[in-house]
């Protein structure tokens, strides 16, 4: 079993970035599917991406070309980067897991394990 904490979230003006961090430990993350939601009060869990165990990568259209996941395997770490950030990014954003196979990667069942969220908040 893999427990998660995410760090590095706050407050930022439009267009500027922040760099989210998931730390796994319990087992290695590189035996793991490694993805990101967020959500806002009132509404359902958003895929952000996913990093799967084999490096790829695959990102919602929303944040395609802005946002970037990478894996630091030496830290057991999963990182979030987070470019021209827009007032609608503000969310509370989730590291989640998976050591099965995710067929759905957009689907939050698809995950079996969750950290406990970090605030986001773009000022306009």
């Amino acid at each position: 079993q893999v427990q998660l904490v995410e760090s590095g979230g706050g407050l930022v003006q439009a267009g500027g970035s922040l760099r989210l961090s998931c730390a796994a430990s319990g087992r290695t993350a590189s035996d793991y599917h490694m993805a990101w939601f967020r959500q806002v009060p009132g509404k359902e869990r958003e895929f952000v991406g996913i990093t799967r165990s084999t490096g790829t990568t695959y990102y919602a259209d929303s944040v395609k070309g802005r946002f970037t996941i990478a894996r630091d395997n030496a830290k057991n770490t999963v990182f979030l980067q987070m470019n021209s950030l827009k007032p609608e990014d503000t969310a509370v954003y989730f590291c989640a897991a998976s050591s099965g196979v995710v067929l759905i990667p957009a689907r939050s069942r698809s995950y079996a394990y969750w950290g406990q969220g970090t605030q986001v908040t773009v000022s306009s």
